[in-house]
């Protein structure tokens, strides 16, 4: 699949996340809806909290996986033992699924700064959150063939 369509369907997938949260004003309700759509993702299962799983870089216990579908996308599961972080990490998980390995890798789609989510945030979480993007961006190009 060439670049330019890759930009277009994470560009559209952005684009609907910005209807959904731009005409919320208070950063703070931004991120409560955030948390509240993490609360209806099921939990990763105990068995994928493991130490491989685990994303290296971010102060909170954060856990992400990938399996390439028969479709050749890729889906991504995240949890994290903070309901803030896990409301991130489960929006960027929610954001790159249903892409490709390509699309990922080629892409620098950063859902949470374009919602202005990022802002308020600490250095530390900030630096979590750019780890977990390397670790989607990482696992979405040990996927390509």
């Amino acid at each position: 699949m060439c670049t330019e369509l890759s930009n277009v369907i994470l560009a559209a997938k952005l684009s609907t996340l910005a209807d959904d949260f731009t005409p919320i004003d208070d950063l703070q309700e931004r991120l409560t809806l955030l948390v509240e759509r993490a609360r209806r993702t099921p939990p990763l299962p105990s068995s994928a909290r493991t130490e491989a799983h685990r994303v290296l870089g971010c102060i909170s216990a954060v856990w992400l996986t990938a399996e390439l579908r028969p479709d050749g996308v890729l889906a991504f599961q995240a949890d994290a033992d903070s309901p803030l972080v896990r409301g991130l990490v489960v929006g960027l998980a929610d954001f790159f699924s249903g892409a490709t390995p390509l699309e990922i890798a080629a892409s620098d789609a950063d859902p949470l700064a374009t919602l202005e989510l990022l802002a308020n945030l600490s250095p530390t979480r900030r630096n979590g959150l750019t780890a977990v993007r390397q670790r989607i961006r990482t696992l979405a190009q040990s996927h390509l063939v």
